[in-house]
């Protein structure tokens, strides 16, 4: 077996966006959203193992032993890749999301004119969704950029692990780590508003706890961006509020409709190149959405959307469709991603 170092430098080689190495199992990269094996036999039991702990500190180790379940980030020269280490069949196997070095430009992300105009708010609620490896964090990266390219601030982010590595410019930048800065996201964001932020970043919204501390922060006057995996807007708002119970869904109904501000919801899609492509439903909160939040009709947002083109909306569909036009995305696979029953 190669050293573990190899097949992470085989990564960046073949500019893949993951590494997989797994007991028992082919070393496999994605490239272009597709499985490639890199060798055609499987990684021996005990190598691997040893390989594996041998990018992780003590206190990872522990904390793996106990939980079984491991996300940190491990850097190679100056490229940097975020991995979850884990067991399945009772071996031990890693995923690593290689991290680009340069945070990529709105320019390069193809941004609607609405993502161009959430750096711009002074506060409230952004969020990013989308399913586990479709670009959230990058687009979050790139906004944070704009702001810390374009006026004063205090950023402060909270991340498992921590990704993109800023560089102070117009902004102060403070990053903090889950388990090395701080012992959860609920408790950084607790003290977090003592640090005189103006815009925070939590990683994901993961707890009831983190949620309410998200939603007072962007009550407050801070600019609050953040993830959760739903694939659509409107699901986003629905996870956010079915997390609590009884008479706090009402409260937290009021306060979503008051301090959000937008929802981005991210699929990458294979495009006619081979590179991947980004869809993207937008959700902005106008006053027709905000009643639609605090009275929990929350049935009618994607109807909203559908109408609310002239504020800077749009629906997936439609999205799919504009990557059909500009000859981007092969009309079958648009097709397939809004479901059989719908023709482009």
């Amino acid at each position: 077996m190669k050293t573990i170092k190899a097949y992470f430098e085989d990564a960046i080689k073949e500019d893949a966006s993951d590494i997989h190495l797994i007991a028992g199992e082919k070393p496999t990269l994605r490239i272009d959203g597709k499985l490639k094996d890199i060798e055609e036999k499987v990684l021996p039991k005990a190598e691997i193992e040893k390989a594996i702990y041998s990018i992780m500190d003590a206190d990872q180790k522990k904390k793996y032993e106990k939980n079984l379940e491991l996300d940190m980030s491990f850097d190679l020269g100056d490229e940097r890749f975020r991995v979850n280490v884990h067991q399945q069949k009772g071996n031990i196997g890693i995923a690593a999301r290689h991290i680009p070095k340069v945070i990529p430009t709105p320019e390069e992300l193809h941004f609607e004119p609405a993502l161009l105009g959430f750096p711009n708010l002074l506060d409230g609620l952004v969020l990013v969704v989308g399913p586990t490896g479709h670009g959230k964090s990058t687009v979050l990266a790139s906004m944070i950029e704009q702001i810390n390219t374009s006026r004063k601030a205090h950023i402060v982010t909270v991340e498992d692990p921590i990704e993109f590595l800023f560089e102070d410019k117009e902004c102060l930048i403070e990053q903090r780590e889950v388990g090395i800065d701080t012992r959860s996201f609920a408790a950084a964001l607790k003290h977090v508003l003592r640090q005189d932020p103006n815009v925070i970043l939590v990683g994901e919204m993961r707890d009831p706890e983190t949620i309410a501390t998200v939603l007072t922060a962007a009550e407050t006057g801070h600019l609050v961006f953040s993830t959760l995996h739903t694939s659509s807007a409107a699901e986003a708002v629905e996870r956010i509020v079915d997390v609590f119970e009884g008479a706090k869904q009402k409260q937290v109904l009021i306060q979503l409709s008051s301090v959000l501000r937008g929802v981005v919801a991210q699929h990458l899609v294979p495009g006619i190149d081979g590179k991947l492509v980004a869809a993207r439903e937008i959700l902005i909160n106008t006053a027709g959405v905000s009643n639609l939040i605090r009275e929990n009709n929350i049935a009618q947002i994607q109807s909203a959307i559908q109408t609310g083109a002239k504020e800077g909306m749009i629906t997936m569909e439609n999205s799919l469709k504009a990557l059909v036009e500009e000859g981007l995305v092969d009309k079958e696979v648009a097709e397939r991603r809004m479901g059989r029953q719908k023709k482009i």
